[in-house]
């Protein structure tokens, strides 16, 4: 049987009380923020941090980071956001040899540890409380994978992971109906050209 991250959410959430810690919360694009801002901001100061060089081509990287800041702005002082420029290289380098994995596979393994280990170590480094993903949402990503991976990363840089599954309870709906009220840019493949090239595979068939 599979965890229910969703119930892991609801006990951090319900041993709040009246705090709001700090969370440093990694997104990939705008309409996975969406939904997933909306709920967390009634219980954290949220911070985006946008680290993906797994995004190609750089056009790719450009549009999403514009569409995110579009949804960011409706928070106006409420959300701040880290940047961390473009870095293709850093993704290259750990699937190397990995090329011909599908998508979901060992090479989708290492680029969520690329990207919550920077997370974790940002977290840390900045003093903040939590740490968490917007990768989740996507009913295309292994929520079990993602929650072990961001526990271990949290224990090797002493922030604590906040456990999820936010297409739980309808989440992926509702980032797809806030995605067409704000009228945001949703992309047809994950982030890097393997997933582009396996997208564009698909729709010829």
């Amino acid at each position: 049987m599979r965890h229910n991250y969703q119930l892991d959410t609801d006990a951090v959430l319900s041993a709040l009380g009246d705090k709001r810690p700090t969370l440093l919360l990694q997104c990939c694009c705008g309409p996975c923020s969406s939904y997933v801002l909306e709920y967390l901001t009634r219980y954290f100061d949220v911070t985006i941090l946008f680290y993906n060089p797994n995004i190609q081509p750089r056009r790719e990287y450009d549009k999403r980071l514009y569409w995110l800041r579009e949804v960011i702005a409706r928070y106006g002082s409420q959300v701040k956001m880290l940047e961390c420029g473009y870095d293709g290289e850093s993704f290259s380098e750990v699937v190397k040899g990995l090329e011909r994995e599908p998508e979901g596979g060992a090479r989708c393994t290492e680029c969520f540890k690329l990207r919550l280990r920077e997370t974790a170590r940002l977290a840390g480094d900045n003093g903040f409380d939590w740490f968490c993903t917007t990768l989740t949402v996507s009913p295309h990503k292994d929520s079990e994978r993602i929650n072990e991976i961001g526990l271990a990363c949290g224990r090797q840089y002493g922030v604590k992971w906040l456990p999820s599954d936010f297409k739980k309870r309808e989440g992926y709906k509702r980032s797809t109906e806030l995605s067409r009220e704000y009228g945001l840019y949703r992309q047809s493949y994950c982030g890097c050209l393997y997933s582009l090239a396996e997208s564009e595979n698909l729709n010829r068939g």
